[in-house]
C-alpha cells in the first residue's frame, strides 16, 4: 500500500504496541490482542522487527558484536563465551566476516548495517520477522542483494515474514501471499501470483500499472 495505507500501524499492532479498533490479533491460534506489556514480553522473543533505517537502527556506541547480542542480553540467556560463539554464527548467517564484530556502525555501508540490523533480529530464533520497508533506504543494486539475503534465511530457518512495503516489486520478489491496504482496510489478498497476474481490486490494478517498467519477478516455492 501507499503512504498513510495503515501498513506501519499493522506492524505496530502485531509487535504489541498499539491495539485495533475492530478485530483481533491472533500468534499460532492465541489471541494476544488485549495482552498489556508485561504479559506480551515473552511473545517478543518469538516477534522482532527490522526497521526501515538501517542508519538508526544501530546504537553508534556499540560495537556490532554488542549490537547482535544485545537482545540476548536483554533476555539474559546467555554469558560470555556463548554469546561470543552466537555472535559469529549470526555474522556469517548474514554473509559478512566474522572480523567485523568489533567495527562500529559508521565503518559500515547502508547495506552491511541493514545486514547487521537482521542478523540481530534473528538472535532471539524468532518465529516471525516483521520488516519495515527494509531496503528503501538502500541503494537499488543493494536492496536486491538483502532480498536475496531474506529469502535465503527463510528457506533455511522457516521464519515467516511480514514484509511491508510501498514498493510492488520488493513485494513480488519476496512475498507468497499479498494483502493490499487503503486507508487502513485491506483491498485484496491472496497468493501473490494471482494479485499480479489477475488484480480484482481497481486500487490494486492502480499500484500495478504505476509499476516503472512494469517488470515483476516473482517468487517461487512454496506457500
Amino acid at each position: 500500500g501507499e503512504s498513510g495505507s495503515g501498513k506501519s500501524t499493522a506492524l505496530r499492532i502485531a509487535l504489541g504496541l498499539e491495539k485495533p479498533t475492530h478485530g483481533r490479533v491472533l500468534l499460532d491460534d492465541q489471541d494476544v490482542t488485549d495482552l498489556g506489556w508485561r504479559e506480551f514480553r515473552p511473545l517478543r522473543r518469538r516477534i522482532q522487527l527490522v526497521q526501515q533505517n538501517p542508519f538508526a537502527a544501530l546504537d553508534p556506541r556499540f560495537t556490532l558484536f554488542e549490537s547482535i547480542v544485545e537482545p540476548l542480553v536483554s533476555f539474559g540467556l546467555f554469558k560470555g563465551r556463548e554469546l561470543e560463539q552466537i555472535a559469529r554464527r549470526l555474522i556469517e548467517r548474514v554473509q559478512l566476516p566474522v572480523a567485523y564484530l568489533d567495527r562500529l556502525p559508521r565503518e559500515l555501508s547502508g547495506g552491511q548495517r541493514q545486514r547487521v540490523a537482521i542478523a540481530r533480529a534473528l538472535a532471539l530464533q524468532p518465529d516471525l520477522l516483521l520488516l519495515d520497508e527494509p531496503v528503501s533506504a538502500l541503494d537499488v543494486s543493494v536492496q536486491a542483494q538483502i532480498l536475496d539475503l531474506l529469502v535465503e534465511l527463510q528457506a533455511e530457518s522457516g521464519i515467516a515474514y511480514v514484509l511491508v512495503s510501498h514498493d510492488l516489486a520488493v513485494v513480488a520478489s519476496v512475498a507468497h501471499q499479498v494483502l493490499v491496504l487503503k486507508h487502513g482496510k485491506t483491498v485484496e489478498y491472496g497468493l501473490a501470483e494471482d494479485v499480479f497476474a489477475r488484480p480484482e481490486a481497481a486500487y490494486t490494478q492502480e499500484l500495478i500499472a504505476a509499476i516503472p517498467g512494469r517488470r515483476l519477478e516473482l517468487r517461487t516455492g512454496t506457500h
